[in-house]
This record gives structure tokens, sequence and C-alpha cells, in this order.
């Protein structure tokens, strides 16, 4: 686990508080479930090397953004793309976890490798609407 600036130490699991690129990546492909915040960077490596990130957006009314940006990135991506399982109340991020297999199996994305493209195109495009819609 990668904890950042986070005061919080976790108990029972191996942490550290920043992990080079190179380690992280490795992680993450030797895990079977990858856990991140709504940043896009953190999601989309996952995405990049296969993997479904269970994605848990960063959110105002807890004091862990300026706004709802991740929020709203995360519910444009997975509404668009159906790549990603958002985790939006912290109370469900158990059942997501324990029914991790049987919502994968259940997204029509087939193999991830093959969309890489496709998918950094639609993103781009999210990300353009998205601003056009906070200046309009």
């Amino acid at each position: 686990m990668q904890i950042g600036y986070s005061t919080y130490e976790p108990k029972h699991c191996e942490w550290y508080r920043l992990l080079p690129y190179d380690q992280m990546k490795a992680n993450v492909a030797n895990a079977h479930i990858v856990i991140t915040h709504g940043g896009p960077a953190s999601f989309i490596m996952p995405l990049q090397i296969g993997k479904i990130p269970v994605v848990v957006p960063r959110q105002l009314q807890f004091d862990e953004h300026v706004n709802n940006h991740q929020v709203d990135f995360v519910q444009a991506v997975a509404s668009r793309m159906n790549n990603i399982i958002p985790v939006y109340d912290i109370a469900q991020l158990g059942d997501t976890i324990q029914g991790y297999d049987e919502i994968v199996g259940s997204m029509a994305n087939g193999d991830l490798h093959t969309h890489n493209i496709q998918f950094n195109t639609d993103l781009e495009k999210i990300v353009a609407n998205m601003f056009e819609e906070k200046e309009s």
C-alpha cells in the first residue's frame, strides 16, 4: 500500500509513503485487486497493464480534496467506458472487494490490452468535455 502524505499508518498490511514508479507498476501487475483514488494517473496505469481497478474518488464532504472533481471524473469514466469499479461510499468497499471477481466477470470489456489506444482517445474527449462544461 502506498499512503503518500497521509498521517494514518496502516496496521494490517505492508505499506510505504511513496514508491518508485517501477516498483508501483510491478506491485500493480502482481496484485489481484487494485484499489486507488480517483486521480486519472492513479487508475490509468492499472488499466494499461490489464487490471480493472476499484476507484474510490476523494470527496469534498470528507475534506479529502478542494472540490468533487474526482467524483465527477470517475462517474464520467465509469458510465462511458465501463472499465473501472467506482466506490463512492466507503461502507461499500468491503462488499466490492468480496464480489470483485463477479463484478469484473459481468463487465463487457474483454481484453483491455487491445483497447488502450481507443481508451486513451476516449478519455481525452471526456476530459476535454468536462472542462468545456465547466467554462460554459
